[in-house]
């Protein structure tokens, strides 16, 4: 193998370190360890395989036959409760090395639901057979990884960073954390600081995650680059697609690894001005990646732009999030080239991770007068939850009065504003209101001043709990999300697996999840609203409280079909495989 052609860009890749040396060795070792990477050397013309499982579908949200509901329910919690003793289908010939790059992974590090997917997503693809490392700064001191002994050293703007590399087995995955001086002591603001120390933080993670499967021993093997394909997710790690091509594929090395790219939430792309370029260690030519044209600023650099038009596949974490992606509104500036590359976007709605999303076993109804419930017994338990919530936030304990909650961001997306506009309305329905969350101060004071003017049925906890937002979840009756815009959404799945009804606005996951009620039908899961309007808001509550109140059976089979829907990600990681699958043999 000639070294010449790495050699043009390695000096901005690694500091005088030639980090193509030992991959011819590796390259041995591949074929060494083949048990882990079948079909290491399989050429992309191999010919797509047909798929082993079926796609599942969304649920339509129809009526089920409850004569059946005690063994629905049985087979249920016995899959809940023996899914790591008894794995899912196996990828089989499919078998690959997936390496998931993010900013963020729960438990280590979470803002919000990519440090969920993170954390989740991986244990479900392994599970499937599939050898998988999670990739992530180390921002402070974690209990679980240990340092191997690995150190590597890269040019970021003009200076020399060091990265160790940290590792974790932990339910199948390999979870590697990079350890920097410029990763440590933000984890309370992992995405803070100016532009410039934000890109070359994500500069350093992307050019140290891209080199991980050659350099970290998990179980004393490397991954290599057999049958490899990168995740990488939001425009924190879509840097790793163009690495992968401008300093591996481009010089003949990884020819057959792959990247997909995950759109979490398009509005952040890692903007700046065109000289930020000078900044990523790319040849000149690759500018052009980076360029992107605004109407109101002109042309300026644009990460997601070019992490969008390297990638091999693009996912979305819905499917009307990706048809939202490809229109003016929804695509933030980004629409075009999301349009031009629709032949590689598919949506994948997120899956729960029903290890800490489960009624039935759920640690914080343990205690406080809560109780753990089924789709057998949810009457009765969420009757109890209902009452312990109540007595807990100090208001009157009715079981006949609806409860309503909001639990999420404080802020524009979330259309808190709307539940404001809405309170005069809202007071003359005789329910209680419940709004956790945290966020803009002007909206976190406006929560306050909810509460004490209307201490007798409002209650507002400013801040974050992870046990309140589970004890209201299994209380509530009603969920209210009227976002403005929902790339997924999470919490009306909770929502739903909890037994409580989801009233939403339509956009993007919400639409895809809760599928409005049909009366006449007996169908749906929730409520959904057209437009982020105060009145369409009210308009679908105020269908929502009179079935509750008027309506029983259709209630009650409202929450039973939420209950009996498979939220779990080992759904949703057979859909990621097909991706992964479509990647590896589109060239």
């Amino acid at each position: 193998m000639n070294p010449s052609p790495a050699s043009v860009h390695r000096e901005s890749l690694n500091n005088g370190e030639d980090h193509f040396k030992n991959l011819e060795d590796q390259h041995s070792v591949e074929h060494a360890v083949g048990s882990f990477r079948e079909g290491s050397s399989e050429s992309p013309d191999s010919g797509l395989p047909p798929f082993l499982s079926q796609i599942s579908r969304p649920s339509d949200g129809k009526d089920e036959n409850f004569d059946d509901l005690a063994e629905a329910s049985k087979k249920q919690e016995a899959a809940i409760e023996e899914k790591h003793h008894i794995s899912p289908p196996l990828a089989w010939e499919n078998v690959m090395n997936v390496i998931l790059v993010a900013a963020e992974c729960a438990p280590w590090s979470k803002t919000g639901g990519l440090g969920d997917v993170a954390g989740a997503l991986p244990k479900a693809l392994a599970r499937r057979g599939h050898r998988v490392m999670v990739v992530a700064p180390k921002y402070g001191n974690y209990a679980e990884p240990q340092e191997i002994g690995e150190r590597r050293r890269y040019k970021v703007d003009g200076q020399d960073m060091e990265v160790t590399y940290f590792h974790a087995y932990i339910d199948g995955v390999d979870f590697v954390f990079l350890d920097s001086p410029i990763f440590r002591h933000i984890e309370n603001n992992i995405y803070g600081g100016n532009r410039l120390d934000i890109l070359r933080r994500m500069v350093l993670f992307c050019k140290a995650a891209v080199e991980a499967p050659w350099y970290v021993p998990c179980g004393g093997v490397c991954y290599g680059d057999g049958n490899l394909v990168f995740i990488a997710n939001d425009w924190h790690t879509a840097l790793l697609p163009v690495y992968l091509k401008a300093y591996y594929r481009d010089n003949g090395f990884m020819i057959y690894a792959r990247s997909v790219l995950v759109i979490h939430n398009i509005a952040h792309q890692g903007r700046g001005p065109i000289d930020d370029f000078l900044h990523v260690g790319l040849p000149h030519h690759y500018m052009d990646l980076f360029k992107l044209y605004d109407p109101f600023g002109g042309d300026h650099f644009n990460i997601f732009a070019a992490g969008l038009k390297a990638a091999d596949r693009v996912v979305t974490v819905s499917h009307g999030y990706a048809w939202e992606l490809k229109t003016p509104e929804g695509g933030w500036g980004l629409n075009n080239i999301i349009t031009e590359n629709d032949w590689k976007l598919q949506g994948i709605v997120n899956g729960v991770d029903t290890d800490d999303w489960n009624p039935k076993f759920d640690i914080h109804l343990k205690s406080d007068g809560y109780t753990n419930y089924s789709i057998e017994t949810f009457q009765q338990g969420k009757a109890q939850c209902k009452a312990a919530l109540q007595r807990e936030l100090g208001l009157p304990v009715h079981d006949n009065t609806p409860i309503i909650a909001f639990i999420g961001r404080l802020d524009h997306q979330k259309g808190v504003d709307l539940i404001a506009e809405a309170i005069p309305w809202i007071a003359s329905q005789n329910v209680q209101l419940i709004m956790l969350g945290s966020g803009r101060p002007d909206l976190e004071d406006m929560l306050r001043g909810l509460e004490s003017q209307y201490h007798d049925w409002v209650r507002g906890w400013v801040g974050f709990s992870v046990k309140m937002a589970h004890r209201i979840t299994a209380g509530a009756d009603i969920l209210l999300m009227p976002s403005r815009f929902e790339p997924c959404g999470l919490n009306q799945l909770y929502a739903m697996m909890y037994g409580t009804i989801p009233v939403v606005h339509g956009v993007g996951g919400l639409r895809d999840t809760v599928h409005q009620f049909n009366p006449y039908e007996e169908t749906g899961l929730g409520w959904t609203f057209e437009s982020a309007e105060a009145n369409r808001m009210i308009d679908a509550l105020g269908n929502c409280l009179k079935t509750y109140r008027n309506y029983k059976k259709s209630w009650e089979g409202l929450q039973k079909r939420g209950m009996m829907q498979d939220l779990s990600w080992d759904n949703a990681a057979k859909h990621y495989e097909e991706v992964l699958v479509a990647a590896k043999f589109q060239w």
